[in-house]
């Protein structure tokens, strides 16, 4: 009598298929996530917009659209920008606060499609802050546009 049975020491004649298929289930997995992630981070209507001197210039005679300045700082801190001061902002939740204040104040249009909201990145701030002011003023319902000046000026 030995400890092993012989059936385990003949040859299989099949191939087990499990490990290939948990491979697949695992590569299937990979993809739709990475899927799923570019949609929701790439593909979401965010346009970049580029100041240049030039373009300035030229729509000086155009009806201009209400323009609402946020910059996102190199740690991560929000600053609500006007013409003569900055404001520090606590977190993404008192931006869409403030940008509701305002159109309650009639400082902006009561329609958020007519206000264009500038988002100003500092070149070494992280994602996170980023995204997570992105998808507040979006779900504010305004249109969010994040600015980048050339380095070549």
């Amino acid at each position: 009598m030995s400890l092993i049975p012989e059936e385990e020491f003949k040859r299989s004649n099949s191939i087990n298929l499990a490990p290939m298929v948990d491979f697949l289930f695992v590569v299937i997995a990979v993809f739709a996530t990475m899927a799923i992630t570019r949609a929701v981070l790439y593909d979401n209507e965010v346009n970049l917009v580029k100041i240049s001197p030039e373009k300035e210039a030229l729509s000086a005679g155009t009806e201009k659209p209400y323009l609402v300045n946020i910059s996102i700082t190199e740690d991560g801190k929000y600053k609500w920008l006007t013409e003569v001061s900055e404001f520090l902002m606590e977190n993404p939740a008192s931006i869409k606060k403030e940008l509701f204040k305002q159109q309650q104040l009639g400082l902006i249009p009561e329609e958020s499609s007519q206000t264009k909201v500038l988002l100003h990145i500092d070149r070494n701030a992280k994602w996170e802050p980023i995204a997570q002011a992105i998808f507040t003023i979006r779900e504010a319902g305004f249109h969010i546009h994040p600015v980048y000046e050339p380095t070549d000026l």
